[in-house]
């Protein structure tokens, strides 16, 4: 049994110490908000927050993460920063087909969380992991420093 705080809930669950924190919010407790993309951390769709810091959670162990905060796209909102990303998101339509955009949002509120004031520099390193096969990436990009703005 390994306990996790996700989204401010403590979770016991039956896993084993390897199990991707992934497939525990996944398959374990429900929320499929955090998706599977490559199984490899190369697209960035399962972005959660560790303790604050964008994580790929298709290869980080639950072990990891025991004693953590574990933040998923599920309660990113219930932010300051979260809310204004997604408030941004909203307001320059930046999904398109939306499978990416959980991981891209938890991606873009960890960046402005640490750098409230990004340069497009900071943006591109901060969002290089993130992959969207629709190419929406100049309104992802707008909707970054929308938030930063707003």
């Amino acid at each position: 049994m390994i306990t996790l705080n996700v989204n401010g809930k403590e979770h016991a669950l039956d896993v084993t110490d390897d199990t991707p924190i992934l497939w525990a919010l996944r398959d374990v407790i429900g929320l499929t908000g955090t998706k599977f993309g490559c199984g490899k951390a190369l697209c960035g769709a399962c972005t959660i927050h560790l303790d604050g810091q964008a994580t790929r959670s298709c290869i980080t162990p639950v072990s990891l993460a025991s004693g953590k905060k574990i933040t998923t796209i599920e309660s990113i909102g219930e932010t300051e920063v979260g809310k204004r990303v997604q408030d941004a998101w909203l307001a320059l339509d930046v999904v398109q087909c939306g499978y990416c955009q959980s991981g891209q949002i938890m991606s873009a509120s960890a960046l402005l969380a640490q750098t409230p004031n990004p340069s497009d520099e900071d943006i591109d390193n901060a969002m290089s992991g993130n992959i969207c096969r629709c190419g929406t990436y100049p309104r992802i990009k707008a909707a970054i420093k929308n938030a930063a703005k707003a």
